[in-house]
């Protein structure tokens, strides 16, 4: 049972074929470059050139930066505007002629890290956060899904969080990992006051360099890196498809 599954980013997007009983690649994952200003129409070409690179025709899951409901996007987060109040799930089942299941990129991760690794088994409230060109959040009570989540745009000190604490803003200030650190912590310490979670997952680009920054978290919570790094995006989107097109496979 094989599902593919794509991660749209602002700076790339990635797919590879899942295997969506074990969550395992089945190929390399093949990257593409997201087009400047990530219009619509330049996006669903982008992701019809990865699907034709696999020679696929099945389900698709697409991991998608924006508050998914019903396959529509309600938000924008780095990527064009327009694809506010857009049927991306259409656009792109048109683009690949293919079944195509549009979810939350934070989601998605967040689905494969909790079935799959390091939130497996975990009870209570869990928190994933995608760290990358910005900060995705999914949440999780019981290893039930809350979708939509937006926690990455909370204001502190002024400011959105993402716009203090994302990877992107690290590398574009070129700030040291202990400096950047420190801007997370404060991002953490105040999910936790508002939340009181149980675990945290960190995911997304960021997570590959974990022991970099770990020992300057002091957040009074669990925190783990998580255990697909970043591939859980495209995992989950997989294993979310499946759940979604279990007569096409």
């Amino acid at each position: 049972m094989q599902v593919l599954g794509l991660d749209v980013g602002g700076t790339g997007i990635k797919g590879t074929i899942v295997d969506v009983v074990t969550g395992e690649l089945v190929t390399p994952r093949w990257r593409l470059h997201t087009p400047p200003g990530a219009e619509p129409t330049a996006v669903a070409a982008t992701i019809a050139q990865i699907v034709q690179h696999f020679s696929w025709n099945g389900p698709i899951g697409c991991g998608f930066p924006a508050v998914i409901k019903g396959g529509v996007a309600h938000t924008a987060a780095n990527i064009a505007p327009s694809w506010v109040g857009m049927d991306g799930a259409t656009l792109l089942r048109e683009a690949t002629c293919s079944p195509v299941l549009l979810l939350n990129d934070a989601d998605a991760a967040g689905i494969a890290e909790m079935r799959l690794g390091a939130g497996r088994g975990r009870s209570g409230l869990v928190i994933m956060i995608t760290i990358g060109t910005g900060l995705g959040t999914a949440l999780f009570m019981d290893g039930h899904l809350v979708p939509n989540t937006e926690l990455g745009h909370i204001e502190i000190r002024g400011k959105e969080a993402e716009y203090r604490a994302s990877e992107a803003v690290r590398l574009r200030k070129q700030i040291s990992w202990a400096a950047w650190a420190k801007r997370f912590n404060e991002y953490l310490c105040r999910l936790s006051a508002l939340l009181w979670p149980d675990l945290i997952i960190l995911g997304g680009g960021a997570s590959r360099s974990y022991e970099k920054f770990a020992a300057h978290l002091t957040v009074g919570v669990e925190v783990v890196p998580a255990m697909l790094r970043n591939e859980a995006g495209m995992i989950g989107a997989a294993l979310a498809a499946a759940d979604a097109f279990p007569q096409v496979l």
